[in-house]
């Protein structure tokens, strides 16, 4: 039986538990033995990282040298990452060997222009699509869906050219942003990091992004693909 592990918690906005029990079925169906942590010290185990096939994670905390050392080790001897939004991409801000690891790292989701903002977190919530590139038209993960239009954040995100862009997501500029033209992120993508794969997906504020029919489908491939290979 394969072993997958969810590390989860921080943000309650977030919704680190409802977005990963989610995915519970889906795995449990592939035959996925799931454990559950609510810290990323389980990362500093190397003999339970060692049974894991797959690291599902959706949290948002400080972490320590020895568990960003677990945490990549383990994946370069072919435990597989996979995450969304901040629980990848916002988790672990203190940490630069971590977003070495994941290739890109969160810095703004602008909001709505001035004028139209009402106080709360809606004023964040953009509507955006997200686009899929040559490589991912092709790509198993994210062969055969159309381009994804959504109302929620949208993640501005500094990146490194060491990775597979499946998708972006392009920030416009408002005559009363300070950047004037518009700017592209990746939006989903994968990685090889040792023997071990990755797979991040910036759209996933909550429950209710996670549960697009096609971002829901992108992350179980994502899944697939990103455990470990025997």
């Amino acid at each position: 039986m394969k072993k997958a592990i969810f590390v989860r918690g921080g943000r309650p906005a977030h919704q680190p538990v409802e977005t990963t029990e989610h995915f519970r079925g889906f795995l449990e169906a592939q035959g996925f033995e799931i454990s559950v942590s609510d810290s990323p010290a389980i990362y500093a185990d190397a003999e339970f990282m060692a049974s894991v096939d797959l690291i599902i994670q959706c949290i948002e905390s400080e972490i320590d040298e020895a568990s960003v050392q677990g945490l990549t080790q383990a994946v370069e001897n072919g435990t597989g990452l996979i995450g969304w939004h901040g629980g990848v991409l916002v988790g672990f801000t203190q940490s630069e060997p971590y977003y070495q690891l994941i290739g890109a790292k969160f810095v703004a989701h602008p909001g709505k222009p001035a004028g139209e903002r009402i106080g709360n977190e809606s004023d964040f919530f953009i509507q955006h699509k997200i686009e899929f590139t040559s490589l991912g038209k092709e790509d198993e993960i994210t062969r055969g869906f159309s381009d994804i239009e959504l109302e929620t954040e949208q993640y501005w995100l500094l990146a490194d050219s060491y990775m597979k862009v499946l998708a972006t997501t392009t920030q416009s500029a408002h005559h009363s942003d300070p950047w004037k033209t518009p700017v592209t992120s990746p939006a989903i993508w994968s990685r090889q990091w040792g023997k071990g794969r990755i797979f991040i997906c910036s759209p996933g504020h909550n429950l209710k992004v996670v549960s697009h029919p096609s971002i829901t489908r992108i992350i179980q491939n994502g899944a697939i693909w990103a455990t470990r290979r025997s």
